[in-house]
């Protein structure tokens, strides 16, 4: 199959061709770290983390860049509100979007940059923009710098609006500003602000906008050019429309493929710290089975809006309905594996029943309502082989139910969602599994079939399992 995914910028459906041949590389725009994290932002690191396991899955090492705003005018105006310093504001908040992250069995970024630690780099690419006659030092002393948008003839083409058609931009005061549309990349000191928010500059003590943090960092880790920059719809315009600009104004080819997930919304409306309605992580967690949760920020496509219900009134794609999936789930997985016992192998999933169907949907612009009906379907086909005795037939779709759920981040088994707490038997049944495909994978390479020992080896780096050759056999760690 060949995957295809919508790009934003095109307005269209596109094959997705990386820019090198075994590596794919993705940039997110994380959190700014001002409160704590609600469903809305983990939608989009449970999408990018669906994404990121199909195209491991598909044989790409993939590399995530997910950065953190730990500096910006929300951080500094609610630390002065707390009475608290904002970078200590800032790394509270960070600390409970990793706890999110974990409690969802998200897969950590590959790096995760913080906005204050790339000062040096947003610096150096503004004084590109200067020097390309693309951005300009406000004429007021303020120590403002801006990009101006009506140097940039290609402004308005991620979002598709005409620059005429725009509202001003609200980032800094207008009163430098050559158009009330230009934004900042660089924000003067203020005296009402701490001297601890200011870097020094070639424009005076300041601070960065904040546009030009992704830009920089992307850069950094990244290269020129990428594969897929990513985010929440609400980043569209203006964050991502200005990053594109000021990166392609200075000569870098920047994202080859934009991806934007939609919003959860209560009662029709954005889910919003702003709003006030939001559903915080940590809270509902404590209500629903995390894999629930996690469940039901993948189940529907990733470019449509998911409605979350406070109440949670048992209606389809509830957080209540997501819990009845997930236990559907576990009881074919546990029956299963009781019945099968020892007598698992060494699977490849792509020639188990079912796994082709499941491809093709999620080869489908990341099709994961079609992907989770075959999961179902499969489930089902594997109670009735479990009714019927019929061991082969149950062995197969355990594997490639298997497969589908450590694609989706559900496998019960994954080392994500162990922990401490794991009761006996489960870490029972993970030793069993990996023990005995180790052995599998012993065997293969004492018959020299490395094809089979390596499809075995990358099975297990999949769900995040490190395996170490030592000289008394294999071992296996979790990977940090």
């Amino acid at each position: 199959m060949t995957l295809k995914l919508y790009d934003t910028a095109t307005r269209s459906v596109r094959e997705f061709v990386p820019l090198r041949a075994d590596e794919v590389s993705i940039y997110h725009c994380g959190l700014t770290v001002q409160a704590s994290p609600h469903l809305g932002h983990i939608r989009k690191e449970v999408v990018f983390d669906v994404l990121r396991r199909w195209l491991t899955n598909q044989g790409f090492r993939v590399k995530v860049v997910a950065n953190v705003t730990d500096i910006d005018d929300k951080i500094l105006s609610k630390s002065a509100e707390n009475g608290e310093d904002w970078y200590a504001l800032a790394y509270r908040f960070e600390r409970e979007l990793h706890d999110a992250y974990a409690s969802l069995g998200c897969i950590q970024p590959t790096y995760e940059p913080r906005a204050t630690g790339h000062i040096p780099e947003m610096v150096e690419l503004i004084l590109e923009l200067i020097a390309r006659g693309h951005a300009y030092v406000a004429p007021d002393g303020s120590g403002d710098v801006y990009f101006d948008v009506a140097s940039w003839p290609r402004y308005g083409e991620l979002s598709g609006q005409k620059v005429d058609e725009m509202e001003p931009a609200t980032d800094a005061d207008p009163r430098g500003k050559r158009d009330p549309r230009d934004f900042a990349l660089w924000k003067g000191h203020k005296a009402a602000e701490p001297l601890t928010a200011s870097w020094p500059s070639p424009w005076g003590r300041g601070r960065p906008g904040w546009h030009i943090e992704c830009s920089a960092m992307a850069g950094k880790y990244l290269g020129e050019s990428f594969d897929i920059h990513g985010g929440g719809i609400d980043l569209r315009f203006p964050h991502h429309e200005n990053e594109l600009a000021q990166s392609s104004a200075a000569g870098h080819e920047f994202a080859n493929y934009w991806m934007h997930n939609a919003w959860v919304t209560m009662a029709g409306e954005k889910m919003s710290k702003s709003l006030g309605n939001t559903a915080l992580v940590t809270e509902v967690t404590k209500r629903y089975n995390p894999r629930a949760v996690r469940f039901f920020l993948l189940a529907p496509h990733y470019r449509s809006t998911i409605e979350f219900s406070p109440e949670d009134d048992d209606t389809r794609g509830s957080l209540t309905e997501a819990e009845k999936a997930i236990a559907r789930i576990d009881s074919f997985m546990s029956r299963a594996f009781e019945k099968i016992g020892e007598g698992f192998h060494a699977y490849a999933p792509y020639s188990l029943p079912f796994w082709p169907q499941f491809a093709a949907a999620m080869d489908d612009d990341l099709g994961t309502p079609a992907a989770t009906a075959v999961l179902f379907e499969a489930v089902r086909a594997g109670n009735q082989a479990l009714a019927a005795g019929d061991s082969g037939a149950t062995r197969d779709i355990f594997f490639a139910v298997t497969g589908m759920l450590d694609v989706f981040g559900l496998n019960p088994l994954a080392p994500e969602w162990s922990d401490e707490n794991t009761d006996q038997d489960l870490t029972t049944v993970v030793d069993g599994l990996v023990g005995a495909l180790l052995e599998q994978r012993a065997t293969a390479r004492a018959a020299k079939d490395w094809a089979t020992a390596d499809a075995i080896r990358d099975t297990l780096a999949a769900t995040g399992l490190k395996i170490t050759d030592t000289p008394d056999g294999a071992t296996w760690s979790l990977e940090k």
